[in-house]
Order: C-alpha cells, then sequence, then structure tokens
C-alpha cells in the first residue's frame, strides 16, 4: 500500500468518525431519567451534521440491528428526536407533571425512516407569571425535570429568572440599601414575576438571607444543565425600575410613584438622569458576577403602566438598548407584547434585529396580521422587531 492510499484511508475513517460519533453522556442520561432507566440498549444516539442543510435543526427516527436509532445534529434534536419516537410510535405519553415512563420489553420500530427538521430558529418557552404560578418554590430535583421538559420539546430560549433577587440585593447594598430597606422592596418569591415587571414592591416579602443563597446556587445549576444541552436562557436585563424611594434616597430623577391594583409599584429611573449608565451597569456587574452574560435580555419597561407622559420613551427605549449592548453587543433585547408594550415610541428607532417581541396573547387578541382586535396595531411592531 503507497503512502497516498494509506493517507487518504486514515482521512476517511476520521471524517467517518467525527461524522458519526456517538453522543455524550448527557443525552444517555436524560433517556434513563425519563424512561426510569429501561432505554439502556434499546435505543442508539447518533449526532450528526447535516451537510445539505445545516441551517436547520433537524432529527431522524430509524432502526439498527433490531433497535431504535436516533439520529440528529446537537444533542438537543437527539432529545426531541426521542420525545417524538415515544409519543408517535411507542405510544408512550411524557406528561408535564409526570414526564417518565417505563418502556417495554419490546420497543415497536420505525415502519420506515421519519425524519423532522425546522429552519426556525427561536424556540421561546416560559413567562414571568409562570415562575410565580408555578414554579415559586421548585428544588433542583424539579428543575432538572423541566429542563429535561425543554429538551423533549425542542425549546432552545428559554426566560431564565431565578435568582434575579439574589443580583438586586446585591446592587442595592452596593446603593447604599440596609439589608431591611431591600427586604422591603424585594417580594417574596410567589410575588416575583409582578416585582420583576416593576409592578410592586415588597409584597410577600421579607426573604430570610439563607433564600437568596439557595436561589444562587439553584440557578447556577440550572445554567449549567441548559447550556449543556446547547439551550439560550433569556437574562433579565435592566429596563430602569429603582425603588419607590430611589429620589429621596439617591437623589435620582423617576417617576412619580403611583399603583398598580392597589399595590405601590417601583420607581422608573429617568434616561436623562446622569446616572442611569452607571446603575444600569452596576446591575450587569452584579449579574455576570453570579452568572455571568447572556445573548437574550428581556426588559418590560413600562408594564400594565399609567402616567408616563413625562418619561421621554425613545430616549428609554436607547438607554436600555444601550446598557445592554455595552454588556453584550450582540445581545438581543426581549420584550413581552402585552397592552400597550413594547411603547411605538420606545422601539421605532432600533435597528432591526436587535428586539425581539413576544405577542404573548396573539391567540386572542393579536397586535398584528390580518385580524384586528382590542390591542390591534396597524403597523405591528415596525420594521425593527423580529
Amino acid at each position: 500500500m503507497n503512502m497516498r492510499l494509506l493517507l487518504l484511508l486514515l482521512f476517511g475513517s476520521v471524517v467517518m468518525y467525527t461524522s458519526c460519533q456517538s453522543t455524550s453522556a448527557l443525552i444517555d442520561s436524560l433517556a434513563a431519567r425519563v424512561t426510569e432507566n429501561t432505554s439502556k440498549g434499546q435505543i442508539l444516539f447518533r449526532l450528526v451534521t447535516d451537510e445539505a442543510d445545516p441551517a436547520k435543526d433537524y432529527f431522524e427516527i430509524d432502526s439498527k440491528d433490531g433497535k431504535v436509532l436516533i439520529t440528529g445534529n446537537s444533542d438537543l434534536s437527539l432529545a426531541t428526536g426521542l420525545n417524538w419516537y415515544l409519543k408517535y410510535v411507542a405510544g408512550i405519553h411524557l406528561s408535564w407533571n409526570n414526564p417518565s415512563q417505563k418502556l417495554p420489553e419490546v420497543l415497536p420500530l420505525p415502519q420506515k425512516k421519519i425524519r423532522q427538521a425546522t429552519a426556525m430558529k427561536n424556540r421561546y418557552y416560559l413567562n414571568y407569571c409562570t415562575y410565580s404560578y408555578s414554579m415559586a418554590f421548585w428544588d433542583w430535583e424539579r428543575w432538572e425535570k423541566e429542563i429535561d421538559w425543554m429538551a423533549l420539546h425542542g425549546i432552545n430560549l428559554p426566560l431564565a429568572v431565578v435568582g434575579e433577587e439574589c443580583i438586586w440585593f446585591n446592587m442595592l447594598k452596593k446603593l447604599g440599601y440596609s439589608k431591611e430597606e431591600i427586604n422591603k422592596f424585594i417580594s417574596g418569591p410567589a410575588f416575583m414575576a409582578w416585582w420583576e415587571m416593576n409592578n410592586l414592591e415588597g409584597w410577600g416579602g421579607p426573604n430570610p438571607d439563607s433564600w437568596y443563597e439557595q436561589q444562587t446556587a439553584l440557578q447556577k445549576k440550572i445554567l449549567k444543565r441548559m447550556r449543556e444541552y446547547g439551550i439560550e436562557p433569556v437574562f433579565p436585563g435592566y429596563s430602569g425600575m429603582v425603588p419607590h424611594d430611589a429620589k429621596e434616597k439617591l437623589g435620582l430623577n423617576v417617576t412619580e410613584p403611583e399603583l398598580w391594583n392597589g399595590y405601590l409599584r417601583p420607581a422608573f429611573l429617568q434616561p436623562t438622569d446622569s446616572r442611569f449608565k452607571e446603575i444600569a451597569a452596576l446591575y450587569y456587574k452584579e449579574q455576570e458576577a453570579l452568572f455571568g452574560k447572556a445573548n437574550y435580555y428581556s426588559m418590560d419597561p413600562f408594564h400594565e403602566a399609567k402616567g408616563i407622559e413625562k418619561v421621554d420613551l425613545d430616549a428609554a427605549g436607547k438607554a436600555v438598548m444601550d446598557a445592554m449592548k455595552k454588556v453584550n453587543p450582540k445581545a438581543v433585547w426581549v420584550v413581552q407584547g402585552w397592552t400597550e408594550n413594547p411603547r411605538e415610541d420606545m422601539i421605532k428607532n432600533m435597528k432591526n434585529g436587535d428586539l425581539l417581541v413576544l405577542d404573548l396573547f396573539s391567540e386572542c387578541r393579536p397586535m398584528w396580521g390580518m385580524q384586528p382586535s382590542l390591542w390591534y396595531r396597524e403597523g405591528g411592531y415596525g420594521s425593527v422587531a423580529y
């Protein structure tokens, strides 16, 4: 055998190995959890690259040597393929409340190869209210099941706000607030959704010191597992919220305190205040110290708010965006489409692709498209959002 032929054979072996390599322990562990340790030896996984269309995520379900073979271009695709097989081939349903079932001793094989693909880049999940309605007191055992659920359904862009109160605790302490004052501002666990959306202060609190330690550790485990799957977390960003007494305490130029459904809500730091950049930078510094950076940040200034006539909305939008971009120039601002939000004047001068709008009630009150509704906007979200 001459040297050229030997090199070609070696090169071909390397290419075949890298394009058809088996998966990491991550998917095997997932399969074991959702099948109660009955998948080993029955279901095979193979991670490959689709040379024909690398822009699409996909999986294929086939059989090999009497076993189920699931092929995909990522761990997330393989997890989604597993769920598809269990549901549509094996007739095994994994529910949100009970995401695990034992497999039968003999698994049905697909009659022919099954292929599913998507060009949908962002597959978003969750909103703030869900965290308070359902997740306020979850531990790691429950969160592990939830992240498995995300992977099984191909979700790659979930809201990740566990531990946001820990960022605020550290931030406000450095701004001169005492622990007692901070705990009067941060809500209790079951009401954090409305605190995070700038609707109320302190309700359901105060939280013990152990809560902040627990949630910091929990969020770190959540983020580690998400990133192992290739799931992009959407972090809570800074949109100008400050305690209602920030004018007296810090000398800031803020909106006048108002009520939201009877609750005293936080104030909004005017974007023209010289300390807006400083406080936003401090927030992101404390966030990065605890949880790192993200490529997506969720912010909903003026959520269900009134009395903002004295706010320069264009300047507010730019201030929020600029603070986020300083942390990560490639980051995208994620905003909930809800009632008047996002305010048209706030987003009209932004660059295309910098803003991702979640039309939360589109099945009932779409803000754009052909069907007029109570919240309908003739121009939709304009050309800046996607």
